[in-house]
């Protein structure tokens, strides 16, 4: 009798791990679909292990395309282009993501191809939680800026993502030619994290919940367009 309720001890107990473990196994693959689904336009989501977005994201729960934002730009915002262009595209993005790396070539090109018709504003929105290196690269950034290299150093960081690493700031800036007394100085300065910060928590008010984020015109673009598609968007504003 003892040995026959071993057994069906044994069994009743493989049954249940058996069940559980099918359980989990489905979870976590209706949790992957729901990941891929974020994914799929070119959108490297906020982390879900942490309300990124704060309190403010309840004001705009999420920018959506063709959703409507007053995004502010003033002098202390990144500028590429002509200031008086009558497209301006703000680009919310995190140097560690590699959607945003690729929506920086295609923003390249659309600059060499508007010049004078499109204005690029870079903003950043670190997603600290799944990119540890993005807060530092996105102030370290700030620190060239503060040296007339913004741009320089922002192209190299997105040709570099494989290599960031705690020296590879200082040595990025290095190779720049740039002061390092005085970029060291502006990294270690509560001012830089706060303008980064800042960047952040407008994204955060307008609804950005990904990288990259753009406001053509005020209007939300997640994911990373490509060139055509951006193209047709800019041309369909000149053209009105």
């Amino acid at each position: 009798m003892n040995q026959k309720n071993f057994f069906l001890g044994l069994v009743s107990g493989i049954a249940i791990i058996s069940f559980v473990g099918f359980i989990i196994m489905t979870v976590a693959y209706f949790q992957k679909s729901q990941d891929l689904s974020q994914t799929k336009n070119g959108n490297e989501p906020v982390a879900k292990e942490k309300n990124v977005a704060g309190p403010a994201q309840n004001q705009n729960s999420n920018a959506g395309a063709g959703q409507k934002a007053d995004i502010k730009v003033t002098d202390q915002d990144w500028i590429r282009g002509d200031k008086n262009a009558p497209v301006t595209i703000v680009e919310f993005s995190d140097f560690q993501c590699p959607y945003c790396a690729r929506f920086h070539q295609t923003m390249k090109e659309v600059m060499q191809n508007y010049p004078n018709q499109v204005r690029w504003v870079f903003k950043f929105f670190p997603l600290s939680q799944i990119h540890p290196y993005a807060q530092k690269a996105a102030e370290a950034a700030e620190c060239a800026g503060e040296q007339g290299k913004f741009w320089d150093y922002a192209d190299n960081l997105f040709e570099n993502q494989d290599s960031f690493s705690d020296d590879f700031f200082s040595q990025a800036a290095s190779r720049m030619g740039l002061n390092m007394n005085k970029f060291n100085s502006c990294v270690t300065d509560s001012k830089t994290a706060e303008k980064v910060d800042a960047d952040l928590a407008q994204g955060q008010a307008a609804g950005v919940q990904g990288t990259p984020t753009s406001f053509i015109n005020g209007q939300a673009v997640p994911g990373a367009l490509p060139y055509d598609q951006l193209k047709s968007t800019i041309d369909g504003l000149l053209n009105k």
